[in-house]
């Protein structure tokens, strides 16, 4: 009996060894602890608005996305690779046809296809169909980012998307794609002095703003130079850093006419990143009321279901672009930190399986979503507390939205299928 009780438990702790080999516990637990915490801000945000029908059809969605990511942890990685441009002509297809007829708009922008009740957005299936075609092509032999050639068709394979998604016209939606491009260069050994002109440009553009609404070009000044020698000291030749600080000068001061082209409603967001007391009950609105709920909840928060901003009504369609106020108003400082916490946690997490996976295709899509993740998050609570303009890109599995939340799950699967089977790359190796 003793015998049998002493093999019945190693045999357990090796099946336990066994299923946590396979499993990634750490993404998965970080995964349904962001799920849980969406699903009871959408409830929250939408208790008391006669909206209930956003959390239902979220709890479905989040129940097909799950199935979806069981099937992808299950398919071989193979099949994967050789559907990657099959599904990125499906991506594009679907953008072109936001375009047509089939195309459904709201709030001006067509960026929905509605067919019956059902409705879903293609830029966020382009996201992953387009990330799958870059990691397709990325593990061909004799890929190398380096070269001009393999650069411009990694930037074909980004922009095709991006210009058809300006189409409808979804600026917020496009500057995801480029982020993910950034990161995936970078992982790849991508040329650092270009990925520093990438990163720093934005910043230049940004200071010419704030010099153009204020009529003030000392900021302007101030971030060239520092651009400016930042490129100096990456010691490249003479040509090649001259051509660098004419592009940041360049930049900085096409905003002034790119601004006067923009329509009104977007150059009043831009104002709103810098001054969203100017017009408060127009464009400022909902960034002022925003940041009250963010503020609002203190340490701890006010408790579920008790935050005055999210159930008076006081920020519209609470649980899309603005979803980060209701866990911070209800459960605080606290609550914030836990959202920011479990998604960072996956971010880690999917960095830390494209260092251990043995193919190229696996490792670019991990990073990819990180990136994804990483810039989606940060922006989207930029936007609520006021350090981003308002353009429309939500919080992962936390905003309501069907396709957005099966395309992360989707990932999700992917990335526990590739964690799953990197010991046998190993051994093969």
């Amino acid at each position: 009996m003793a015998i049998n009780t002493f093999l019945f438990d190693e045999d357990d702790v090796a099946l336990q060894k066994r299923v946590n080999d396979l499993l990634d516990w750490g993404l998965l637990l970080a995964v349904v602890g962001v799920l849980g915490m969406g699903l009871i801000s959408i409830y929250s945000a939408t208790y008391e608005t006669g909206a209930s029908s956003f959390f239902t059809r979220q709890l479905w969605y989040s129940v097909v996305g799950i199935v979806v990511a069981v099937g992808l942890f299950f398919v071989p990685e193979r099949w994967m690779n050789q559907l990657s441009i099959p599904m990125y002509g499906v991506g594009i297809i679907m953008l072109v046809a936001v375009l047509t007829p089939l195309g459904h708009e709201v709030n001006g922008q067509r960026c929905w296809i509605q067919i019956g009740g059902f409705t879903f957005q293609p830029s966020e299936l382009a996201k992953f169909t387009t990330l799958l075609a870059i990691a397709r092509y990325a593990s061909r032999k004799g890929f190398d980012i380096r070269t001009i050639r393999d650069v411009l068709i990694m930037a074909g394979l980004v922009l095709l998307p991006v210009a058809l998604i300006m189409f409808q016209p979804d600026t917020g939606s496009a500057t995801v794609f480029l982020a993910m491009a950034v990161g995936l260069y970078l992982w790849m050994g991508g040329d650092l002095f270009l990925m520093y002109m990438l990163v720093v440009i934005p910043f230049v553009c940004v200071a010419a703003l704030y010099g153009v609404l204020f009529d003030s070009a000392f900021w302007f000044i101030v971030v060239v130079v520092l651009a400016s020698a930042g490129a100096v000291m990456f010691r490249r030749n003479l040509v090649l850093t001259t051509t660098a600080v004419i592009i940041l000068l360049g930049a900085g001061i096409s905003v002034k006419p790119i601004f006067d082209s923009l329509e009104p409603y977007k150059q009043k967001r831009m104002i709103t990143l810098f001054e969203p007391e100017r017009n408060p009950r127009g464009e400022g609105y909902h960034v002022i009321q925003s940041i009250l709920a963010v503020g609002s909840g203190g340490l701890t928060g006010k408790g579920f279901l008790k935050g005055t901003q999210t159930q008076l009504r006081y920020i519209p369609e609470q649980w899309t672009d603005f979803i980060f106020c209701v866990p911070t108003e209800e459960f605080g400082f606290v609550g914030g930190v836990i959202v920011i916490g479990l998604l960072g946690s996956i971010v880690v997490r999917a960095v830390s399986i494209a260092g251990q996976v043995r193919t190229k295709f696996a490792s670019v899509i991990a990073i990819g979503f990180g990136a994804l993740l990483l810039y989606h998050t940060t922006v989207n609570i930029g936007m609520s507390i006021g350090l981003f303009p308002v353009m429309g890109i939500p919080l992962p599995f936390l905003s309501a939205g069907g396709t957005a939340l099966i395309v992360y799950l989707s990932l999700v699967g992917m990335l526990l299928n590739f964690y799953k089977t990197r010991r046998r790359r190993a051994g093969r190796a």
